[in-house]
């Protein structure tokens, strides 16, 4: 089964992104190429609240899973 992501309404579409922009940053983390610190940053660079709380919580997702 495949899904057109561009058919998606925007704000599927920005959860989508901040998903993968915590996956990277969860293994930029854990491979040492960047500090803790850098969850906080992004999360509060974020002007929206309930951004905000979808990117912590994959943060948090992507932590358990990759062992941080």
């Amino acid at each position: 089964m495949s899904y057109n992501l561009a058919l998606l309404p925007a704000d599927e579409k920005q959860k989508i992104e901040l998903d993968k922009q915590a996956s990277y940053a969860v293994w930029q983390v854990k491979n040492a190429l960047a500090e803790r610190s850098t969850f906080t940053q992004q999360a509060q660079a974020l002007n929206n609240e309930d951004e905000r709380a979808h990117f912590v919580n994959c943060i948090e997702k992507y932590s358990k899973i990759m062992g941080l």
